[in-house]
């Protein structure tokens, strides 16, 4: 995915209120910019570090800039539009990027299913194969070289891992798919710091059936591709 018209820089000065962080440009104008990330965003949101930003011509926005990418001080990369992850599945699974998941000719979203009334970010289905229920995680905290999710308590992400668990019961395929969006991340595992119960619960759903993978993001200010397979831990 190339980002056109290409993103513009500026140091953060702060994010706050969840949806808005306030930069200052090259120049030295200070401006606000919107946040499409409500998540903790631990350590993706440092000030200081270098905010890589889009811009709408849309005449009805009231902040037109959107922060797209942060350049830690340390040189990562990370992608903090979370709305990016499903973009960035969808194309790799129609280049048939994704191997485990090349072989379905037909690609739905946003699909009801489940007992707890939930939609799954993917359905993929083939004349010849089970279908194939795929849901999405983006994936941003760091330490040490691994990846963790979540990075805050998650009763959604608990709900969509007793979904997939059914799914697989019931004998279709079921996959979470940690779409890692940071640069200096190379492994992935349940944060049992933060959030106990979803660990629990994925290592339930992997019993059960559940196909865990991770796929990591090449990122750059000019654009960003799922691209390299990823070690997915219980």
């Amino acid at each position: 995915m190339e980002y056109t018209p290409g993103l513009q820089s500026a140091t953060l000065i702060k994010r706050y209120k969840r949806f808005l962080a306030d930069v200052v440009t090259p120049q030295g104008e200070t401006m606000t910019i919107h946040c499409a990330n409500t998540g903790a965003m631990t350590d993706c949101a440092t000030p200081g570090d270098t905010v890589w930003y889009s811009t709408s011509d849309s005449k009805t926005r009231k902040y037109p800039h959107s922060w797209e990418l942060t350049e830690t001080q340390s040189g990562d990369f990370i992608c903090i539009n979370t709305l990016r992850a499903n973009m960035l599945v969808r194309e790799a699974l129609e280049i048939g990027r994704i191997t485990e998941l090349s072989a379905y000719n037909q690609i739905r979203a946003e699909v009801k299913y489940g007992s707890e009334n939930s939609r799954i970010d993917f359905l993929l289905q083939a004349e010849d194969r089970r279908d194939c229920y795929i849901e999405v995680k983006s994936v941003t905290l760091l330490h040490q070289g691994k990846g963790y999710f979540p990075d805050a308590v998650t009763a959604r992400g608990q709900k969509h891992l007793r979904e997939l668990s059914q799914i697989a019961q019931s004998g279709q395929r079921a996959v979470l798919l940690f779409a890692v969006l940071h640069s200096g991340i190379n492994e992935v595992l349940p944060a049992r710091h933060i959030d106990a119960r979803y660990a629990e619960l994925l290592a339930q759903a992997k019993q059960d059936g559940v196909e865990l993978l991770g796929y990591k993001a090449r990122l750059a200010p000019s654009g960003i591709t799922l691209e390299h397979p990823l070690q997915v831990e219980v």
